[in-house]
């Protein structure tokens, strides 16, 4: 809880929560290569400061946003991290989501899936009545064509009698 409150606060200083993001990623990259961040920005050739705000998301400290999206490109190229992927986080922006409304809209979901739904009686009898209709017609239908066709018959012994 402790993290969403300072991530909220950080939001309302107009700080651009995708740099925050961004930072992160940098700093865990950083950081699993054992790269002190001034042996990083050395090798880049930019200042200890701006790549410890770039870090932080700390906007303030930042030049404009042009120059900051080439310095987290080529930082991450240096990394070594998926630069189209860090490239595409810094141009998304995302709503704060709390973890109470996850969970709340989680327990709503699966109340509505746990009800059993409603069938409403009279159209399923509806439903009954107007195929047990159908199903009856076809079969006088069928009724029909059958006793047509054999009343056109002639029977086998008058067919002898007139052969004769």
């Amino acid at each position: 809880m402790k993290e969403i409150n300072s991530v909220s606060e950080n939001n309302n200083k107009g700080e651009n929560s995708s740099l925050k993001r961004i930072g992160n990623f940098i700093k865990e990259a950083r950081l699993s290569r054992n790269q002190s961040i001034e042996e990083l920005a050395s090798n880049l050739k930019i200042g200890t400061h701006q790549l410890e705000a770039i870090e932080e998301g700390n906007e303030e400290k930042l030049p404009e946003k042009v120059f900051v999206k080439a310095m987290v490109r080529r930082i991450s190229q240096k990394l070594k991290l998926d630069t189209e992927f860090i490239m595409n986080e810094f141009n998304t922006e995302r709503k704060e989501v709390k973890i109470e409304e996850i969970v709340e809209e989680v327990s709503k979901k699966n109340d509505k899936s746990t009800q059993p739904q409603n069938l409403n009686p009279m159209g399923f009898l509806i439903f009954i009545l107007i195929s047990g209709f159908l199903g009856l017609i076809a079969s006088s239908l069928i009724f029909n064509l059958f006793s047509d066709s054999s009343q056109n018959q002639t029977p086998k012994q008058e067919l002898i009698k007139k052969t004769k």
